[in-house]
Order: structure tokens, then sequence, then C-alpha cells
């Protein structure tokens, strides 16, 4: 996915797999940052001109993947914007179960498949994180960068309400989301390289963490449903008209 709407742009970078443009000179998305290389940084921040990074990981995966190179720039702003209510949780148990805090309290949604229960749970308890996150992204003078562990769950949500509230097309936002397959492979053997991520994903197909078909889809239905859009999702966690006019003018339709 691009400005274009056509094939995903992506950043070929020695130290992260899932690195792609979504709109160029404001919007990026992409896996772990903690094994950038010099080249790769000068990509970012020097040819992309990233100006800020919105890491959604939780605290304990920040502590146990110690800094990163990113934080090394010092014209780029680092905002940690975990979407979970508590540190030590990841996303790579979403295929069997959903993660504790999504499940029984959030009865509404006990019939949905894991994955979109789970990223409904980031609305529900993290609604704080996701409106700073859009609010960044509309007002940052430069480009945004948007990552978590694989680049794809908390990401993928970010970024697609981010979409989304921007008025893009819902065929192009799930496109987006789903482009991630593309590279899955790599991100596993990625991720099973670090001692954060190896036991949670030993003997586990690349498949079974792909992004789930009609997972954004439905996100997006049930955000319409239960909070009247995203639009006014954002609103009611501080976002104003001007915050989302920014936004548009910075993401415009593709």
């Amino acid at each position: 996915m691009t400005l274009t709407g056509r094939t995903p742009q992506w950043l070929e970078l020695e130290g992260a797999v899932n690195a792609r443009v979504v709109v160029p000179g404001a919007l990026l998305r992409s896996d772990n940052l903690q094994a950038l290389s010099a080249r790769d940084l000068r990509t970012l921040v020097d040819e992309q001109r990233v100006r800020r990074v919105l890491d959604l990981r939780t605290d304990e995966e920040l502590y146990l993947e110690g800094p990163g190179p990113m934080t090394l720039e010092p014209a780029v702003t680092i905002e940690h914007r975990s979407l979970y209510p508590h540190s030590g949780n990841t996303d790579f148990d979403l295929q069997e179960t959903v993660v504790p805090w999504g499940a029984g309290e959030d009865g509404d949604y006990a019939d949905e498949v894991p994955t979109v229960r789970a990223y409904m749970a980031y609305v529900l308890h993290r609604p704080d994180s996701i409106a700073a996150s859009l609010r960044s992204i509309a007002t940052t003078e430069g480009a945004v960068l948007v990552h978590c562990a694989a680049g794809k769950d908390r990401t993928g949500v970010v970024v697609g309400l981010a979409l989304d509230a921007a008025g893009w097309d819902r065929e192009l936002i799930v496109a987006d989301y789903l482009a991630t397959s593309e590279r899955i492979e790599e991100i596993l053997v990625r991720l099973r390289s670090s001692e954060t991520y190896r036991a949670e994903l030993e003997g586990h197909s690349a498949q079974r963490h792909a992004p789930v078909p009609g997972a954004m889809e439905r996100v997006l239905e049930l955000v319409d449903r239960d909070f009247g859009g995203t639009l006014a999702l954002l609103a009611e966690h501080g976002v104003g008209e001007d915050e989302i006019a920014q936004l548009r003018q910075r993401l415009p339709r593709a």
C-alpha cells in the first residue's frame, strides 16, 4: 500500500524486514527497530525524514530488548504508547486464545475470532494510546514511523484507525494490513533470534502468525457499531477537529 493504493512500498533495511512506506513523507510502519544498521538509520532519518517513532511495545519488551539505535538520533522523538494495560504481554498467542485482559470482561466480543477480540481489547483498554498516536501522526513535521515487535497487530490497529480517520477507502486499509503476509516468514525468523520472543514462537508455523483475513474489516465494523466510528472514538478521547483536519491533510485519500 502506498499513496497510490497499489503495491506495498517496502524499505529494504538490514535490521528490519517489515518496514514500508504507507504515505510518503508522513507515515511509515515497521517491525522492531532494535537491529537497525547505520545505513538503515540514514535511510529512515535522512531519506524518509522520520522525525517521530511511535513504539507500541510494552514496558517489559522495552526493558528486555534495551534501547535501540534510533534513540541516538537527535532529530527523532520517540514515544512509547503501549496498547496493553499491563506489562509483560505480547501478541503471539492471538491465534489460540485472547490475552487475559481481553477475555471475560468484554462479553460483547465473545463470538468474535481471537484476533478480533484482542484488537478490540486495544480499543477498549488503551484508547488513550491510540488517540495520542493519531494526534502525533497528525501534528508531526516530518514522517512518523509506527512499530511494535512484528509490525502486524498493534501497528496494524493504530495505522488502520489512522487511515480510517483520514477517510481512506477500507479496501485499501485492509490491503495495507494484509501486506505483512508477504514478509511473515522473515518476521518469524527474526523474532525467534531474540530471547524476548523465542519461547512464545518455537514450534509455530509462520502462517499461524500471518494477518488474519477479515480481521481488520471486522474491527472497523465494530468500531462503527460500538463507538460511532473512528472519528467519534477519537473525539471522545480528546482529538479535536483541527487535529483531524491535519491528519487528513497529512494522509490524503489514496
